[in-house]
């Protein structure tokens, strides 16, 4: 990777888990046991300290007590505040709530609507049986749909995702009919704007490696409904949403294709695990994107690893040529559907990265 040239990064910790262990998870399962107040304020120091040496471009940090599902814990408006004290100026927040907490506590989409944004993504399977398979927890549909009530409630926007898979395409009517019973539209354009509902492919990446059989070809998306394929160009500001493996690998193998992920993200985010375990988010959280580990090396030496592209999934990412991934671990005559070349190559480099970490 490039050397970190931006004054700010993030620092989020893994203080309040997940309730769920959904199989389209590029972050992984998470683990049973989490980071205390008094631990994540330590792991901070070591960040500030290295700010106040003096040696890197690095001037302000934001904080996040969580990288998985937010404001999880029954505390996480004092978690709120942990952030704002840890991290310089007001903590981000993205179109991400707690779908588990929405569903059982009444006052949590008013307060989360005071500190922005005002509207959540929900995302979603299929109906119920398919839902709670994915996520792996019974009733994740039904708090989906208690969710979408009480953001409306307070005033916020729901967002409906929907993920793309063999599973999804013979309920996929009966989905887009519920909105409708819902009325999700015409509630949202009273709040003033438009609802939202696209669908989107799982990245095969992580967990989502185990359910590629899942992934639906080209033939079997030929015929989707137009309402739910305009919405979703919409969304994404692009007319092609996906192509097959075949027109993918031939245009990264035939044209010089190269990759273009070398470059550091928007926002830069160094993800602390339970287990001290450090990794950035320019990867998934499986041993080969591994940074080190706080309780053992030093902040500094963390960086120079990613900078360094030291690890193997950084190498595959920055160093091992798209054609031959694509020689090596695709398929030519492949029908599955992906979004991008990307996308596909982000299935390679995990397939390689795997095949390297348990031959080495």
């Amino acid at each position: 990777m490039p050397r970190i040239d931006r004054n700010q990064i993030g620092l989020a910790f893994d203080m309040q888990g997940c309730p769920n262990q959904c199989r389209h998870c590029w972050l992984g399962p998470a683990n049973s046991s989490t980071l205390s107040e008094q631990a994540v304020r330590w792991g901070t120091s070591l960040f500030r300290d290295l700010i106040t040496r003096g040696n890197t471009p690095i001037k302000r940090l934001s904080g996040a007590t969580s990288f998985r599902e937010p404001d999880l814990r029954d505390d996480y408006r004092k978690l709120y505040d942990l952030e704002a004290e840890l991290g310089d100026g007001k903590p981000d927040r993205y179109e991400l709530l707690s779908i588990w907490r929405l569903a059982r506590d009444n006052s949590y989409a008013r307060w989360a609507k005071s500190v922005g944004p005002d509207t959540c993504q929900i995302s979603l399977f299929g109906l119920r049986e398919t839902n709670d398979w994915f996520h792996r927890r019974r009733g994740a549909f039904d708090d989906a749909l208690i969710a979408s009530e009480r953001l409306l409630d307070a005033g916020m926007k729901p967002r409906w995702q929907i993920f793309l898979t063999t599973k999804l395409l013979p309920e996929l009517n009966g989905l887009l009919a519920l909105a409708d019973k819902l009325r999700l539209r015409e509630r949202v354009r009273e709040l003033g704007d438009e609802f939202q509902l696209f669908i989107h492919l799982p990245g095969p990446d992580h967990e989502a490696r185990k359910i590629e059989d899942l992934r639906p070809t080209i033939e079997q998306v030929t015929d989707l409904p137009e309402v739910i394929l305009e919405a979703t160009r919409k969304h994404f500001s692009r007319d092609v949403l996906w192509q097959s493996e075949e027109a993918l690998f031939s245009d990264i193998v035939n044209t010089g294709y190269m990759k273009t992920e070398s470059t550091l993200p928007d926002v830069l985010w160094f993800l602390v695990c339970s287990n001290w375990n450090v990794f950035a988010n320019t990867g998934t959280l499986e041993d080969w994107w591994c940074l080190g580990n706080l309780k053992r090396d030093s902040v500094e030496t963390i960086i120079h690893r990613f900078e360094s592209d030291e690890t193997q999934g950084l190498k595959s990412l920055a160093h091992e040529s798209p054609a031959e991934l694509s020689r090596q671990y695709g398929n030519p005559n492949g029908q599955r559907v992906y979004s991008s070349k990307e996308g596909l190559l982000s299935l390679y480099r995990g397939r390689h990265c795997e095949k390297e970490w348990n031959t080495t």
